[in-house]
């Protein structure tokens, strides 16, 4: 019988003698297929998150660089070799003050200074008091100074400080003249505060700034020191609060002279309170005269002291009604602590003080003495005008020499009687002056 011959089917492979002897593997498991199928459906899930953190990474690691390379270059020494001012103007973008810092040699770069201002800004979203923004001013800036600290400057407004200076004796509508005509300050002023509430003095203030802070801040300081100074006052003075001293003040702030002792002049107001006899002061005349406008030296004629004024004190009787000016420290201290005199009557000695005297009878002598002073400086006077007007072939003004303050003016004199140093007509009876 012949054998059939079977084929070998071709997905059957030959095992050798080894391997049929071992057991046979166990057949896969379902399980296995699904953890495969799973890991398939993982993979691009990773690879998509991967690529995120890849490109994070990336744009963290540039934004550090440039961070370092950004706070290196703003804090490094600038390219300004001298100190130098400049002068922000109100109402300049910052776009035109970084090219003005750059045009001037400030900073390197005005890009920077933006970079920085844009990179603040948004760090600081939320600026509801635009701290952020850059200040009008008259800046110095140091030598070899950052770009950062220029742009901390800027913000902060810490401009260079400007000397505004108010003699004592001022009156409020000269203070706020002199304010006005201040180009380096700003803003309108609407009301002139009240007669002798400023305090005179030298205030640092900063360039540009308001007129009517710096008004606030005389207010302030003339407060403070009126309570400290009346808290040190003699005792049983003849007014009743700071105001009618701040008056007498303002008194002897306008009569004391620059060789003056400040005590004697208010000595003389306040014995002449304490018996009820009428100030006489000249300054008074003048200010009921003029008002605060008051030109300190007009000449006063018989008619003005005849004329009654509200301030007029040859007229009225005690204090005037306000102030005639704002008084400083000296005068203020002289009349709450005065010296402690007989004196009734001074006359100006021609030396920039006064001559006190206790009676009449020896105030007319020096009154007499004062007289022959003036006849000499009057033809002194003369001759010098005489000699000026020979040199320029111009006629000039008389010229009256302001003894007890120091200045000169031109004044056209009229026929009158007796006149002061100041080119005021002397009083007749019981003169002070």
């Amino acid at each position: 019988m012949q054998q059939r011959r079977i084929k070998p089917h071709k997905n059957i492979r030959p095992i050798s003698p080894i391997e049929a002897v071992e057991p046979a593997k166990a057949p896969k498991r379902a399980v296995e297929k699904k953890r495969k199928k799973l890991k398939k459906s993982v993979k691009p899930v990773i690879r998509f998150f991967n690529s995120i953190f890849t490109v994070l990474f990336f744009i963290t690691t540039t934004l550090a660089v440039a961070h370092f390379w950004f706070e290196r270059t703003i804090t490094s020494a600038g390219p300004l070799r001298e100190d130098k001012l400049l002068n922000i103007s109100k109402g300049k973008t910052e776009h035109q003050i970084a090219e003005a810092l750059e045009r001037e040699g400030i900073i390197s770069s005005r890009y920077l200074v933006l970079a920085h201002q844009f990179r603040d800004r948004v760090w600081n979203v939320v600026d509801k008091h635009n701290t952020m923004a850059f200040k009008a001013g008259n800046y110095r800036f140091k030598a070899f100074s950052s770009s950062k600290e220029i742009v901390y400057t800027l913000r902060g407004g810490a401009s260079e400080l400007i000397s505004i200076s108010f003699p004592e004796g001022l009156t409020s509508f000269e203070i706020v003249s002199r304010l006005r005509n201040n180009r380096k300050l700003t803003g309108d002023i609407i009301n002139i505060p009240a007669e002798g509430t400023l305090k005179p003095d030298t205030y640092r203030v900063h360039f540009q700034g308001s007129r009517n802070r710096i008004l606030k801040q005389m207010a302030l300081q003339q407060t403070k020191f009126l309570d400290a100074a009346w808290q040190r006052r003699q005792p049983n003075l003849p007014y009743d609060n700071v105001t009618e001293a701040l008056i007498l003040a303002s008194i002897v702030e306008k009569e004391m002279g620059p060789r003056d002792n400040p005590g004697n002049i208010a000595s003389v107001f306040i014995n002449r309170l304490r018996l009820g006899m009428r100030l006489q002061s000249d300054p008074t005349i003048l200010y009921g005269k003029f008002g605060p406008s008051v030109s300190w030296g007009s000449l006063i004629y018989k008619s003005d002291i005849r004329k009654k004024t509200t301030h007029n004190t040859y007229q009225i009787g005690g204090l005037p009604p306000t102030p005639i000016c704002n008084p400083g420290s000296v005068a203020v201290e002289a009349a709450l602590n005065p010296k402690k005199t007989n004196f009734l009557y001074f006359v100006a000695d021609g030396k920039g003080g006064h001559i006190f005297s206790n009676t009449l009878a020896e105030h007319n002598r020096a009154v007499m003495k004062w007289r022959s002073i003036e006849r000499r400086i009057r033809a002194v006077q003369k001759i010098e005008r005489e000699v000026l007007a020979n040199s320029t072939g111009i006629e000039s003004a008389p010229i009256s020499t302001d003894f007890n303050r120091g200045r000169m003016r031109s004044s056209s004199l009229k026929s009158v009687d007796l006149l002061t140093p100041n080119g005021t007509l002397l009083p007749q009876r019981h003169p002070t002056r």
